[in-house]
C-alpha cells in the first residue's frame, strides 16, 4: 500500500523539526535534565508540527536508550510507540471523542501505572473540540495529575481553551514554517525518491502551503501523480493554479477602472472552474503584499514571493498611494466574509470588482479617500478631470442644465427652500455638484424617508446657491421640514453655506387654477378666448 509522502516523511526526532528551533530545544533540555512537566500546550496553525512533536515528546521520555534528550530510534519502546503497539501512549481526537464521558474514561485509566513505560502519555489532538464538561473533568486530574502521567494537548484555536486549563500548562507556540524551509526539505526529498522537482516548482508549492508542511508534502504528493518531472508549469496545472499573472491583470483593470475587463477575467476564470473563495483570498494576498512593500516592508520572506514578482510588485505600488490599496483591500476583506454565507458567489464578486474599479459607486469612507488621490495625483502631474455628465441624469435634468448654461434663454422656475419669491436670474455658470451623491448618502443614514426622495436627484452650484431638483412631487415640502439636517451635511462635505433653490414643476411652485396655463397657450397661438 503507497504510503503518503507526509506520513513517509515525517520527523522523527526533534532535529528534524523544521522552523521551530525555539520549541524542539526547550523540550530536549527538559528531557535532559530530567525537569519535565505534566502538561503541555502545543498550539498553532495546521501543518506546522504540533502532533510531530507530541509523539517524538512521548518517545523521548520513554525511550530506553535517549541519546542527549532524543528518542534512539531503535529500543523496542520508541518502535512500539511508532507503530502504535505500545497502549501507554494514546492518542485521542477530541473532534470526535470530546464528551465528558471519554474524558472520564480517560481519567480513570490514568490511575494505573503504564505497562511497558515510565509515563502514560495522552495527546489530546483538536483540544478545542472538547465540551465544557469535559474540560471540568480534566481539569480535575489535571490539578492533581499521577506522577507517572503526562498529558500534551494540541490545538489550533487556542483562544477557546479555558483558562484554568491554559494555566497548568507549558504552552508552547508552534510558528508558521518558513518558506525557504519548506523549499529545502522538499528538495531533500526529492533527492531521495524517483521523481525530480526544479527549485521554481519547489518554490511555487512552498508558496501554495502557506507555512504549512503537511500542505506542501500534500501538493507534492499530488504533483508526482501528475508528473515524475516536477516543473512550476506541472505544480500550476496540478494544483489548478494558472500562475499569478491574472492577479496583475485584475489590478491593472481596477486601477485603469476598467470594469468591463475585471469583468472578463472573471468569466475566463470561472468558466476554468476558478474556486472564487480562493480567488478573493488570491487577490486579498495580492494587495497585502502591495500594503507591505509601499510601507517599506519589502522583505522577501515576508511576502513569501520570487524575486521577478517582488519587481513586480515593487513596480506596481510605485505609483499607488497607501489609501487606494486600503480601500482595495477593505472590499476585498467585506466580500471575503460574506462569500461564506451566499448562495450566487460569482454575484458577490461581481459587485466587488464594481466597486474596485468605480469607486464612486462605493459610498464608503476609504472609497472617498482613495478618489482624493487621485485627484490629487492628477493635480500634481498637471492633468485636469474633464466634466463629466452624470450617467443618471434623465432627460429633464439634462435638458434643465442646458437652459442654466444659456443665459439668452428663459431661466426657469426656482425658489428658494425658505421662500416662495422668485430668485434673481443666476450670474455665475452653474456645475454639478460632484459629491451629491454621497450627500444623498449620509442624509439617507439620518432621514431615510429623505433620502427616498432625494434618490434620482441632480445638484448644481452656482455662486452661493445650490439648485436641486428632483421628479418626486412632495420634494419641497420635505426640504423646507429638513433645511437644517441638508445644511449641516452640505457644509461638511463642501465646506461652504449654500442657498438652496428648488427646480419644481408647475402646480408645485403656483396656486393658480391648472386651466391657466392652457388658456395663456391658447391666447399666444391667436386662438380667440371668451372668459365668462
Amino acid at each position: 500500500m503507497y504510503l503518503a509522502l507526509y506520513r513517509k516523511w515525517r520527523p522523527q526526532n526533534f532535529d528534524d523539526v523544521i522552523s521551530q528551533p525555539h520549541i524542539t530545544t526547550t523540550l530536549t533540555n527538559e528531557i535532559k535534565h530530567n525537569h519535565v512537566a505534566h502538561a503541555y500546550l502545543f498550539t498553532g496553525s495546521r501543518g506546522t508540527g504540533k502532533t510531530t512533536c507530541s509523539k517524538i515528546l512521548a518517545k523521548a521520555v520513554n525511550c530506553l536508550h535517549p541519546v542527549d534528550g532524543q528518542p534512539c530510534l531503535k529500543c523496542e519502546i520508541c518502535k512500539g510507540i511508532e507503530d502504535g503497539s505500545i497502549l501507554d501512549v494514546v492518542e485521542i481526537d477530541a473532534a470526535s471523542n470530546n464528551g465528558v464521558d471519554n474524558i472520564r474514561e480517560l481519567r480513570d485509566e490514568a490511575n494505573f501505572t503504564p505497562v511497558s513505560c515510565k509515563y502514560r502519555v495522552y495527546i489530546i489532538d483538536e483540544a478545542h473540540m472538547l465540551s465544557i464538561g469535559a474540560f471540568n473533568a480534566l481539569l480535575k486530574i489535571m490539578e492533581e495529575p499521577p506522577a507517572h502521567v503526562i498529558f500534551i494537548l494540541a490545538t489550533t484555536e487556542v483562544h477557546k481553551i479555558p483558562v484554568t486549563i491554559l494555566s497548568r500548562c507549558q504552552r508552547f507556540d508552534f510558528r508558521r514554517i518558513k518558506t525557504d524551509d519548506i523549499v529545502q526539505r522538499l528538495l531533500k526529498i526529492s533527492t531521495q525518491e524517483d521523481f525530480s522537482l526544479t527549485p521554481d516548482a519547489a518554490g511555487m508549492i512552498a508558496r501554495l502551503a502557506d507555512g504549512g508542511m503537511r500542505d506542501a508534502l500534500s501538493l507534492l504528493d499530488q504533483c508526482v501523480a501528475y508528473s515524475s518531472e516536477i516543473t512550476a508549469d506541472v505544480v500550476a496545472s496540478a494544483a489548478g493554479v494558472a500562475g499569478r499573472e491574472y492577479l496583475f491583470e485584475f489590478h491593472q483593470a481596477i486601477m485603469e477602472q476598467d470594469t468591463a475587463r475585471a469583468m472578463t477575467l472573471l468569466d475566463e476564470l470561472y468558466s476554468k472552474s476558478k474556486d472564487l473563495e480562493r480567488l478573493c483570498e488570491e487577490l486579498i494576498h495580492f494587495y497585502r503584499n502591495l500594503m507591505m512593500v509601499k510601507v517599506g516592508s519589502a522583505d522577501q520572506q515576508m511576502l513569501s514571493v520570487s524575486d521577478e514578482e517582488l519587481h513586480q510588485f515593487q513596480q506596481e505600488a510605485e505609483p499607488l498611494k497607501l489609501s487606494q490599496i486600503i480601500h482595495c483591500l477593505t472590499v476585498l476583506q467585506d466580500t471575503m466574509d460574506r462569500l461564506g454565507r451566499v448562495s450566487n458567489k460569482r454575484l458577490e464578486l461581481e459587485i466587488c470588482f464594481v466597486k474596485l474599479s468605480s469607486p464612486k459607486y462605493d459610498y464608503q469612507l476609504d472609497s472617498i479617500n482613495r478618489r482624493l488621490d487621485q485627484l490629487e495625483s492628477k493635480l500634481k502631474y498637471g492633468i485636469a478631470a474633464a466634466p463629466v455628465e452624470s450617467e443618471k441624469m434623465d432627460s429633464s435634468v439634462k435638458e434643465e442644465k442646458n437652459q442654466l448654461e444659456q443665459p439668452t434663454q428663459t431661466k426657469p422656475v426656482e425658489q428658494s427652500a425658505t421662500s416662495t419669491k422668485t430668485e434673481p436670474k443666476l450670474k455665475q455658470r452653474p456645475e454639478p455638484l460632484e459629491c451629491w451623491n454621497e450627500i444623498v448618502q449620509e442624509i439617507g443614514e439620518s432621514s431615510g424617508m429623505l433620502f427616498g426622495i432625494l434618490r434620482g436627484s441632480y445638484a448644481m452650484t452656482s455662486g452661493d446657491r445650490l439648485l436641486i431638483q428632483s421628479p418626486n412631487a412632495v420634494f419641497k415640502e420635505t426640504v423646507q421640514s429638513k433645511k437644517e439636517l441638508m445644511d449641516e451635511i452640505i457644509f461638511r462635505y463642501t465646506g461652504r453655506k449654500y442657498r438652496i433653490l428648488i427646480k419644481g414643476t408647475k402646480t408645485q411652485e403656483t396656486e393658480e387654477n391648472p386651466l391657466d396655463d392652457v388658456l395663456d397657450r391658447a391666447r399666444s397661438s391667436g386662438i380667440p378666448v371668451i372668459e365668462e
